[in-house]
């Protein structure tokens, strides 16, 4: 039996259809439980794919989460 390097491509991503591995049950920590994910865009995203995204997707999609999120003033609306 073969057995894959941590590096291969076992996955297709959902959102761009590019291949990568998914870490999640790997040994050591998925790269992608590093990145900031806000529970909005987490139960987006779980409600939109179904299955893990590519590092690549997740990034963008994260630095898009900050780009669109509501600037806050400090000060309470009236």
């Amino acid at each position: 039996m073969q057995t894959l390097p941590a590096t291969a491509a076992t996955d297709t991503c959902p959102r761009c259809g590019g291949g990568f591995h998914c870490g999640a049950h790997d040994p050591v920590p998925c790269p992608c439980s590093d990145l900031a994910l806000g529970a909005a865009l987490q139960a987006t995203l779980r409600q939109r794919y179904s299955g893990c995204l590519c590092l690549t997707c997740l990034q963008a999609l994260a630095a898009q989460a900050i780009t669109e999120a509501p600037a806050t003033t400090g000060s309470s609306p009236r």
